[in-house]
């Protein structure tokens, strides 16, 4: 079973020490000691709360699509040379970037400060774990 220090668990959550250690003292997180004496948060149960708080973003439009992978973010950054444009958005705690015509990034009006929705359909998705985890 996989357990995360209070630090570990609020880095994955983006939030703060104190926001796990009041959730657990709420209730709404167990905590446990590890062999180190300790506080530990379950893995499962952090898993089930982080999609407690992601919230999902409302579609608009009448428009269906297979894509479930959608971040909301801000622009960070519009770079525009000749016939593309690469878009940075800042999505909670990760960076997408998109490249796209030049054209593309003009009629969506793409500018630093403004909400953007990254929509991605992959084929090919990497996972990545420390090298020691069981």
């Amino acid at each position: 079973m996989t357990h995360f220090r209070i630090s570990e668990a609020a880095a994955l959550l983006g939030v703060s020490d104190d926001t796990v250690r009041r959730w657990c003292a709420d209730g709404i997180l167990s905590v446990s000691l590890d062999d180190s004496g300790r506080q530990v948060v379950d893995g499962v149960e952090l898993a089930a709360h982080a999609k407690v708080l992601a919230f999902d973003v409302a579609d608009v439009g009448d428009v269906k699509r297979s894509a479930r992978n959608r971040f909301t973010g801000l622009v960070t950054k519009v770079e525009i040379d000749g016939l593309m444009a690469q878009v940075e958005l800042q999505c909670g705690p990760n960076r997408v970037v998109s490249l796209m015509s030049s054209e593309a990034a003009r009629e969506l009006k793409l500018d630093v400060g403004s909400k953007a929705v990254a929509v991605v359909k992959a084929t090919m998705v990497i996972l990545e774990t420390d090298r020691d985890a069981g």
